[in-house]
């Protein structure tokens, strides 16, 4: 049914939108793959984030964005469509093992873009399916793990003599694990895909494991600090990456004509981020520069969420319907402002990672609250590979120690239907108060908002307030 309503709004609205006056600005959609608010804007002071420093300074820094699942596949799609994995249909990894594919009548972010005449162009990580729903005019060749090289590819594009606007998804499989099995053998990429002999045009880097910040959903061990340094570094080759391609925009005359949105897929590659939604699964980096803002350097405290990205680019290529057929909506009338008015709740949606991982979980974020609800809440919480092989990870299991970061490894492995938090009083989401009379209002209240979400977003999970 909402699909449907996609495409009617889509056809009746569509004549009088490509007609929108130009010029209209180029996009730049700069996707990293598993980076968490680990950079010197979002206020850690040992990993190496200049050029997205200097961009935060340059356009908006969100301080409360959020995917709305917690998995690579699933949320590209919910990027790239304005809707929730639920109704679009990409319930988890595309690959062809795990086969999860958008339902072949959405209309994608690149397909409504190329209809309203713009010139789209992807180049890296894609991840996302079928190939028809998120067609592209263009596909650029690279290494995803060299954002150096991947923005040397772009230069023809962009030093292309076309008067069309040009939308770039530009997506780096940094700083996402690299799966490297032999990673601890001499000679070969570490477990985030730096290699011994690095890659070309990037400027080698180490980090100090001592001296990295342990965040405290983490165990501070040898281990964890060993792999964060790994981390860290795949995060500084990003960084080099979007640096270069602004230098390339400036250099092609394209700067001040593109807007530019810089965030990541979901939250960084250990155990207790990525695949949860705890904030460190969902709350994410965000930078957006925008050619017409009147100010510079503004922190926004407005919660955005993914499903807002789509309509947002939309709306800044003067092709968002008047009757808003997504279930995120635009931000950019507010980039200026620190503190808009009516931003002050989220929700996401989370069902599989890999097809082995059926964990489903509901929530709404409000300011001080969040409401997680595990439908799946009978299962032991399932791991990704790359999650459970890892390092950090093992030396806890592997010691039988109670807890891992302020969280006891009973709660992470077995969690109740309910979860509420009292972000204010508990940011590390520890003390759930779902059985506390005290919050007994707060708890009702939160399970109505989230029960209509699920209605108005068609989602198919919404019959389990019924059955079981």
């Amino acid at each position: 049914m909402f699909v449907r309503m996609l495409l009617t709004c889509v056809a009746l609205g569509w004549s009088s939108l490509a007609s929108a006056a130009e010029p209209r600005p180029n996009v730049v959609l700069f996707v990293v793959d598993d980076q968490g608010r680990d950079a010197g804007c979002y206020g850690n002071p040992r990993v190496k984030t200049p050029n997205l420093d200097r961009l935060a300074a340059e356009g908006t820094r969100f301080d409360y964005a959020f995917c709305t699942t917690a998995s690579c596949s699933a949320s590209r799609s919910v990027l790239l469509t304005g809707l929730h994995n639920h109704a679009n249909g990409q319930y988890g990894h595309e690959h062809a093992y795990h086969h999860f594919r958008t339902f072949d009548n959405v209309k994608s972010l690149p397909v409504l873009l190329s209809q309203s005449g713009y010139r789209t162009v992807r180049i890296g990580k894609f991840h996302v399916g079928p190939p028809d729903v998120y067609r592209f005019d263009r596909e650029l060749p690279g290494n995803a793990r060299n954002p150096v090289a991947m923005a040397e590819t772009c230069r023809a594009v962009l030093a292309e003599k076309d008067q069309r606007p040009l939308f770039l998804y530009f997506c780096t499989a940094d700083p996402h694990r690299s799966g490297n099995v032999a990673a601890d053998l001499p000679g070969r990429p570490d477990r985030f895909g730096n290699r011994p002999q690095g890659y070309p045009g990037v400027k080698p880097q180490a980090f100090d494991p001592k001296q990295v910040v342990v965040p405290p959903f983490l165990p501070d061990t040898p281990e964890c600090r060993a792999e964060l340094a790994q981390y860290y570094q795949a995060v500084w080759r990003v960084d080099q990456g979007l640096g270069r391609l602004v230098e390339i925009l400036k250099e092609t005359g394209q700067y001040d004509r593109t807007l530019i949105v810089f965030l990541s897929d979901n939250g960084i590659a250990f155990p207790g981020a990525k695949t949860t939604l705890y904030e460190p699964g969902m709350r994410l980096p965000c930078v957006v520069r925008a050619p017409a803002q009147k100010k510079r350097g503004v922190v926004s405290s407005a919660m955005i969420s993914w499903a807002d990205i789509t309509p947002t680019i939309l709306d800044a290529a003067g092709a968002l319907p008047e009757k808003n057929p997504f279930h995120g909506r635009s931000f950019l009338h507010v980039l200026d402002e620190p503190n808009p008015a009516g931003w002050d709740e989220v929700y996401a949606s989370h069902t599989f990672h890999e097809i082995t991982m059926y964990y489903p979980m509901r929530v709404v974020r409000t300011r001080q609250y969040k409401l997680i609800w595990n439908l799946a809440h009978g299962l032991s919480y399932p791991f990704a590979s790359d999650l459970w092989e890892s390092s950090t990870w093992q030396s806890v299991w592997n010691a039988k120690a109670k807890t891992f970061g302020r969280r006891s490894v009973e709660a992470f492995l077995h969690r109740p239907a309910f979860e509420l938090y009292d972000l204010a009083a508990d940011p590390d989401e520890i003390h759930n108060l779902a059985n506390d009379p005290k919050h007994a209002s707060v708890l009702e209240s939160l399970q109505a908002k989230l029960k209509a979400f699920q209605e108005r977003t068609g989602d198919p999970w919404i019959v389990k307030w019924e059955h079981e």
